[in-house]
């Protein structure tokens, strides 16, 4: 199945502890990208001006994750780059990541040419973020 509490940042509530809200990033993470990437805080406006308090984390399966750090909904997901092959987008109702089966493990199949290796595309070294020119 997806594994759910792999690859998935989550939000607890400081005072209770309680689970406020988790993304899964990669279900079922074939590959072992481990999504143990830095997660950048900010305050941004949206396409419709209004101010969020946002969560970004640069994953290494080839994603730019976006998140409400308030209710966990997903902003926005891009590909770091055209090579990330693994997914074909990102769907932005489900949140899910859409496979492209060519690079998939499985016995049946032997992938090849598969972007982000298992190395990851992106992996723990630090980013930062300019908060005068909102750009990371």
């Amino acid at each position: 199945g997806d594994n759910k509490w792999t690859m998935t940042m989550m939000a607890r509530d400081a005072d209770t502890g309680m689970l406020k809200w988790g993304y899964q990033k990669t279900p079922h993470d074939e590959w072992d990208y481990a999504g143990v990437n830095v997660m950048m805080l900010s305050e941004q406006k949206d396409k419709d001006g209004k101010l969020r308090k946002l969560v970004t984390h640069p994953d290494r399966n080839g994603i730019v994750y976006t998140l409400d750090r308030t209710d966990g909904s997903l902003v926005s997901a891009d590909k770091i780059d055209d090579t990330v092959n693994v997914w074909t987008h990102v769907d932005l109702k489900t949140g899910i990541p859409v496979r492209n089966p060519e690079y998939g493990t499985r016995m049946d199949h032997k992938a090849t040419d598969v972007c982000p290796s298992a190395m990851g595309y992106h992996d723990q070294a630090h980013d930062s973020y300019d908060p005068d020119r909102q750009l990371f």
